[in-house]
């Protein structure tokens, strides 16, 4: 546990340190907002650079309550907090890689992002689908809580059926995992996005409804 807990504490803390020494280096304008056409809309102060590794700082100590409250809701061992510590890193790698997504556009004054070699949707649920498959791996082992796991009003039936709507839930992350990895492999830019979007609208209501099944068989 006290490596993982070195390795969250890391990603999280590491944007805002990077950040923090290369703001003198930065232009003294940046970009600050791009348009659904990759467009500069907005240009601010190289400050603004440290908003997300401080979003980055605000949402591993959010995780971090998470995990302490999941964990108070299990009797024995501390599964859930485990499982949300491991869940917690991949969020804040992807976060880690938005910051130096972002520090790259800055440093270069990027006006364009299609003139950027990685387009940043295929980045980001490049990365959003290698997490999935992950979460996916470790959900069954979730514990009963009102914090984390595929929860419904179902799913909540009894430690029966908790389970088994949590390997339905692994199952069907770890199978979107893989085919928002290809999507991203073969769109980018606002295809890439709403096929995403997409996707995931339908695994929700898979979810849900099989956690309605999963509770009435049982």
């Amino acid at each position: 546990m006290k490596t993982k807990k070195a390795i969250y504490y890391f990603f999280m803390y590491l944007p805002f340190m990077v950040a923090l020494a290369l703001l003198q280096y930065l232009p003294d304008k940046i970009p600050a907002h791009y348009g659904f056409d990759h467009q500069v809309t907005r240009w601010g102060s190289k400050y603004e650079a440290l908003l997300l590794p401080i979003a980055t700082l605000l949402m591993g100590y959010f995780l971090l309550a998470m995990a302490k409250l999941a964990a108070k809701q299990e009797i024995h061992g501390k599964n859930n907090e485990r499982t949300i510590l491991i869940g917690g890193i991949l969020v804040l790698i992807l976060f880690n890689v938005l910051s130096g997504y972002s520090l790259y556009t800055a440093f270069n004054k990027v006006e364009n992002l299609l003139s950027v070699p990685l387009d940043i949707n295929q980045l980001i649920f490049s990365i959003t689908g290698v997490l999935m498959i992950i979460v996916g791996n470790i959900m069954p082992k979730l514990r009963m809580n009102s914090i984390v796991g595929l929860r419904t009003h179902w799913s909540m039936k009894n430690e029966v059926v908790w389970k088994k709507c949590q390997r339905i839930g692994g199952i069907s992350f770890i199978v979107g995992g893989i085919i928002i990895i290809g999507v991203c492999l073969a769109l980018k830019g606002t295809p890439c996005l709403l096929s995403v979007l997409g996707i995931l609208m339908i695994l929700i209501v898979i979810d849900v409804f099989f956690t309605y099944r999963i509770a009435k068989k049982n």
